[in-house]
């Protein structure tokens, strides 16, 4: 398919440094290239497809409400939408949703209804939220401005003016950015992005002692860390921390767009008509499929099974980095773990693919896996061997 990839960089933009591979099908934890080739998935789409590629049940729900209503306004009610509103608050901290087609239009909402409510609370000149170093918010201008990384915001300067950033898991780094202008924190409860770092156990319950004190507002990004990923619902139930705002994209529709800012009533109020809008943010297709997803991640013996392999996955990685001294650190929760090497780790991702299995590299040397959580130990065995072979191949 030599041709698609050819018309890709003649007709499309090219935001994406794209490995030479057209799939053309896609099943559970793997995928086929228009040549037949069979890989097996341990990116799912960058944490989306949680569930796996075309699960049964997710396939049939989307039919059957594409053939049903896929879209009308938002100026009108529809079933799908306030029914997975129910359960997401019925499920989380939250009382009241937003929808949106991605987990940047989900933080742009957090970031709009953190300052809508310091403005009606306090005034204006209290807008300022602070964001961690390394941590991912997205692309658009203000979530780019929040995200903790010099390198995403080259060339676009001017940025978004009211973000100041702290060191992630430092409490001290924390208080000493908190000024008079400060309205919120917004922290990752895991840094995907920033190479699969994970706080201390008492991190984000010190955030919100601090944001309690201070009268701010915590928000979680849990756009990939959130869906089941780390065993639970959401990642920041390990620490039995609530926040103030919560966002989800990513997992949440099992690869169709969608994206859901959850906040509390107190906060959610200053959220008024006219103040905050999107066309297709949480149509009846979409919120029909997603409805469907949270249904069978939020089981409790599905949650169970993804805590079980989280830990197997993790200790088969551990005993690898003692046999191969190229892994410097192993690191993670649930089916979301970093293997930081010693060099860069895209050489790595281009051996794996070629040998029919899926990774990614984060942060320069750290091999990111996070596979559909369907996935089985003969799979993560045979992703293991394959990891061992490389990983071989480039000891001295």
């Amino acid at each position: 398919m030599g041709d698609v990839q050819k018309a890709c960089s003649q007709y499309i933009c090219k935001t994406y440094a794209r490995l030479p591979v057209t799939f053309v099908k896609g099943k559970g934890c793997r995928l086929w290239d228009a040549s037949g080739k069979e890989y097996l998935d341990f990116l799912a789409g960058i944490a989306v497809c949680n569930l796996g590629h075309c699960h049964e049940e997710i396939t049939r729900t989307l039919c059957d409400q594409a053939d049903t209503l896929i879209h009308v306004s938002n100026l009108f009610y529809t079933h799908p939408q306030v029914e997975l509103a129910r359960e997401l608050t019925r499920l989380s901290f939250a009382d009241k949703v937003f929808f949106s087609n991605s987990g940047a239009e989900a933080n742009e909402a957090a970031i709009k209804l953190a300052r809508k409510h310091s403005n009606d609370r306090h005034g204006p000149g209290r807008f300022h939220i602070i964001t961690m170093r390394n941590s991912f918010h997205g692309r658009t201008l203000a979530t780019l401005s929040a995200t903790g990384q010099e390198k995403v915001h080259k060339g676009f300067e001017p940025l978004v003016e009211g973000f100041t950033f702290a060191d992630f898991d430092s409490l001290s780094s924390v208080e000493a950015a908190i000024t008079d202008r400060t309205c919120a924190v917004m922290v990752e409860p895991i840094q995907g992005e920033g190479g699969v770092h994970i706080p201390s156990p008492k991190y984000l319950a010190g955030l919100r002692d601090l944001c309690t004190r201070h009268d701010l507002l915590l928000i979680y990004d849990e756009v990939q860390v959130g869906m089941g990923r780390t065993g639970l619902l959401f990642a920041h139930e390990h620490e039995k921390v609530t926040p103030d705002i919560m966002t989800l994209a990513k997992a949440l529709g099992n690869g169709l767009p969608i994206g859901a800012m959850l906040a509390t009533d107190r906060v959610a109020e200053a959220f008024v008509p006219g103040s905050h809008a999107t066309t297709f943010g949480g149509t009846p297709l979409v919120t029909a499929v997603a409805l469907r997803v949270l249904r069978i991640i939020s089981d409790e013996t599905f949650l169970r099974g993804v805590r079980e392999k989280g830990i197997y996955f993790l200790e088969r990685l551990l005993q690898l980095k003692e046999q191969r001294p190229v892994i410097r650190h192993v690191r993670g929760r649930g089916l979301m773990i970093g293997v930081e090497l010693d060099r860069p780790g895209q050489p790595m991702v281009e051996k794996l693919l070629s040998r029919g299995y899926i990774a990614n590299c984060t942060h320069e040397r750290v091999l990111r896996f996070v596979p559909p959580l369907t996935v089985t130990e003969e799979e993560m065995d045979r992703f293991i061997a394959a990891l061992d072979i490389c990983l071989r191949e480039e000891t001295p």
